[in-house]
C-alpha cells in the first residue's frame, strides 16, 4: 500500500512539474513571438544564455545568467536590455537621470544611450556553460523529449502497478482454488 501511495505522489509531482514546464514554455514563446519580448519575466526573474564574448572575462559564451528586475540601477551593475529585438548584456558605465550608457567589458566603445525603462533587469548570478543545456531544453526537440520522458515515467508507474495488481489477483485466485480443493476432498476418518 505504501508503494501505491509513493507512486501516486510521484505521478502528481511529474504532472505538476511537466505542466509548469509546459506552461512557462508556452508563456515565454507567446511573449517572444507575439509580444516581441525576448526576455519575458513573469515572476520578476528570468534566465538567458550569453551569446557573445562582449562581457569576458566575467561572462563567457554559453554561461547561463539569472536576471531579476530591480527598482533602481547604479553604475557598475551588469544589466540586460533589449535593443531592436536583441538582448544585450553589458555593464552600466554612466547614468544621467533616465539615460543610461552601457558597455561590454571586452568592448572598446560604449553602446548608444538607452532609457532606464529599457533595462529588463540586473544579472544576479551566472552558471558557466549551462547555457548549452538550457538552450537545448528550450528548443522544440528538448521540450518534446522532456514531456516524453514525463509520459514514459508515468506509463512505467502505471504498468508496474497493473502488474502488481494482476499478481495479487492471481494469488487470490490460487487461494480460492486451494480452498475449493480442500472442500471437495472427502473427510478422512
Amino acid at each position: 500500500m505504501k508503494t501505491n501511495k509513493k507512486r501516486l505522489i510521484l505521478r502528481i509531482a511529474v504532472i505538476v512539474l511537466a505542466g509548469a514546464f509546459l506552461g512557462v514554455q508556452l508563456y515565454s514563446w507567446n511573449a517572444r513571438s507575439l509580444g516581441g519580448d525576448k526576455m519575458p519575466m513573469p515572476l520578476g526573474f528570468a534566465t538567458s544564455v550569453v551569446l557573445s564574448g562582449s562581457m569576458e572575462p566575467e561572462l563567457q559564451i554559453n554561461d547561463m545568467i539569472i536576471v531579476t528586475a530591480q527598482d533602481s540601477y547604479q553604475v557598475g551593475d551588469v544589466v540586460v536590455y533589449q535593443s531592436y529585438g536583441t538582448l544585450i548584456v553589458h555593464r552600466i558605465i554612466s547614468m544621467d537621470g533616465e539615460t543610461v550608457i552601457t558597455q561590454g567589458d571586452a568592448n572598446g566603445t560604449p553602446d548608444p544611450a538607452i532609457k532606464i525603462s529599457d533595462i529588463k533587469g540586473e544579472v544576479v548570478a551566472s552558471i558557466p556553460f549551462v547555457g548549452v543545456i538550457l538552450g537545448f531544453i528550450r528548443s522544440p526537440l528538448g521540450i518534446i523529449l522532456i514531456l516524453g520522458a514525463a509520459f514514459l515515467l508515468m506509463e512505467r508507474s502505471f504498468r508496474k502497478e497493473k502488474q502488481e495488481s494482476l499478481e495479487e489477483l492471481e494469488q487470490i485466485k490460487d487461494e480460492i482454488r486451494r480452498l475449493q480443493a480442500e472442500q471437495q476432498e472427502p473427510p478422512q476418518d
